[in-house]
């Protein structure tokens, strides 16, 4: 197992930092700077809201590199981080969880394939199609890849944000136990 520790800021609550191509009321309004826990739900609900109100708005930010996966922060709270990431064909992410964090994406374009599990069960695999969303707790943990023939995109949301991302060989590594944030931190 290995880890990526995010070393930015949080904003204080009821502040935000905004991608400065979305520095827009909407976008404010719905990452809601003075809203701190986030759950799954209102997690999906965020990433399906930002991608089908600011489609055009994150076309013109999205980027496709077809040797790495590209990314882009839209915006980070006291409460909920929120990104924008594009997969060409093949590109995917390692087995990893969110520290104790809750996570949702919503596709943007194209499909993406999540294989996943939850601490001591099977390993599932859900395929997400154009607009489709899923949130989930912060005992998931998953790899998600890119395995059409054409370009996708989505946008991410965690809560709370900045957590520490733990990184695995494998979906079969995953502890017992999923990780546990400690109250007071971030």
């Amino acid at each position: 197992m290995s880890a990526y520790t995010p070393t930015a800021p949080v904003p204080a609550p009821g502040d935000a930092e905004l991608h400065p191509s979305l520095n827009q009321p909407l976008l404010r309004d719905l990452i809601r700077p003075d809203h701190l826990h986030w759950s799954a739900r209102e997690l999906r609900d965020l990433t399906g809201l930002v991608a089908g109100e600011l489609t055009s708005d994150l076309m013109n930010i999205v980027r496709v590199d077809e040797q790495e996966r590209w990314w882009a922060k839209l915006a980070l709270t006291a409460g909920v981080e929120l990104w924008l990431l594009s997969w060409a064909p093949g590109q995917g992410t390692p087995a990893h969880d969110h520290g104790g964090a809750s996570g949702s994406f919503s596709v943007l374009f194209g499909a993406l394939r999540e294989d996943y599990r939850y601490p001591s069960g099977p390993v599932r695999t859900q395929h997400h199609d154009l607009g489709a969303g899923i949130g989930f707790g912060p005992g998931r943990a998953h790899q998600v890849t890119n395995v059409s023939s054409v370009n996708s995109a989505s946008v991410h949301a965690y809560s709370p944000p900045l957590l520490p991302v733990n990184y695995y060989a494998d979906l079969a590594e995953i502890p017992a136990v999923p990780p546990q944030r400690i109250e007071g931190t971030r």
